[in-house]
């Protein structure tokens, strides 16, 4: 389970640094620093890259496009339940923002964990075809 909070929590700051509601993120600071400082602008733009390459590849791989789906519905009806109960409010474009990248991160972070829940829940281990 902390594995589990510990994915997502990862994911959350991955997409929290590329955009947020406030003004450190990095599609903010890349706008405005792209003509003064363009190699760091393209070297922090490699790094977040290379953070979605892992979490969208181990995603897909684990749980694929329908189960992405699945994750993203649940989490839409949760959000849902909110609104409905008037525990939640839609009506703030920040807080919309932060709800879907806590969203989107619980989605990455189910889908780089799938494997360790799949094995403790069947007891069986997925094994990724290696060429040797």
């Amino acid at each position: 389970m902390l594995g589990l909070l510990l994915r997502c929590l990862i994911a959350f700051v991955l997409l929290a640094a590329t955009y947020n509601p406030t003004p450190w993120n990095f599609v903010g600071w890349a706008g405005r620093a792209w003509s003064q400082d363009m190699p760091m602008v393209v070297l922090a733009g490699l790094l977040l890259l290379t953070g979605y390459v892992i979490y969208l590849r181990a995603t897909l791989r684990s749980i694929g496009a329908f189960g992405m789906a699945l994750v993203a519905a649940l989490v839409g009806a949760l959000v849902w339940v909110l609104v409905d109960r008037g525990w939640l409010r839609l009506d703030d474009p920040g807080l919309n923002t932060w709800i879907g990248i806590a969203a989107l991160s619980l989605i990455l972070g189910v889908g780089l964990s799938w494997s360790l829940v799949r094995r403790r829940l069947s007891g069986q281990a997925d094994v990724d075809d290696i060429d040797e």
